[in-house]
């Protein structure tokens, strides 16, 4: 992306209008590319990330890890780090598929011992406590990617499973979306899991995404431990 196009889309009114345009003139990419191009762009992991919606996780998630006593979390997503600078993690693994992402978290948790972080592509059978799963599911637009992602999610988790997102079908104008309801996909394929607790979003989405967000909380718990 060029330097003129990284000014255009960082204007919030004309970003949303630029990004479109863009998608239309060239065809998506691919999740994984996008997320890497969108990184090298020098753009964010979104509103989502940031902000009061960032302060929000960030309560729900420290609560949670300090309640259930978890030692160890893994991130499936860690995007551009902000979110983590918020966490209280005991140790922390973060994968992501965007090599230009992991590039920012390692500068800045540079000096973090408890902190590591690795592409999807360099898993090796790692397992924790809670692995997590935040403003992602929605972004994983295609079927092969979306199913061994959430197989991963449940089978390296050995007691809790944190997901925020989006949970129903329906239509989006962003290409990089796709709303699933995934707690379906849950119910068929990871029976031995609970869900533990729903927390919706105390800032609902209104059609402003730096307001509010269409994600709400999922907690699930391994009905065996």
């Amino acid at each position: 992306m060029s330097t003129l196009k990284q000014s255009i889309v960082r204007i919030p009114l004309i970003g949303d209008v630029a990004r479109k345009i863009y998608y239309k003139v060239n065809p998506f990419p691919g999740s994984e590319t996008y997320w890497d191009q969108r990184y090298k762009s020098g753009l964010t992991s979104g509103d989502g990330s940031y902000g009061k919606l960032a302060r929000f996780k960030a309560d729900i998630l420290n609560e949670a890890v300090l309640e259930h006593n978890i030692k160890t979390i893994i991130e499936y997503g860690c995007g551009d780090g902000n979110q983590l600078k918020l966490a209280q993690y005991p140790q922390y693994l973060g994968f992501d598929v965007s090599p230009a992402a992991l590039s920012l978290c390692r500068r800045e948790f540079a000096g973090d011992a408890t902190k590591k972080f690795r592409l999807m592509s360099e898993y090796a059978g790692e397992t924790a406590d809670l692995t997590l799963s935040l403003d992602v599911i929605y972004h994983l637009v295609e079927d092969e990617i979306y199913q061994p992602y959430m197989h991963r999610l449940f089978q390296s988790a050995t007691s809790f499973v944190i997901i925020y997102s989006s949970n129903g079908v329906q239509n989006s104008d962003a290409t990089h979306v796709r709303h699933r309801k995934f707690t379906d996909w849950v119910k068929t394929n990871a029976t031995e899991w609970t869900l533990l607790n729903h927390i919706p979003n105390i800032f609902p989405h209104h059609k402003d995404n730096k307001k509010g967000s269409f994600a709400d909380f999922y907690i699930y718990h391994r009905s065996d431990k």
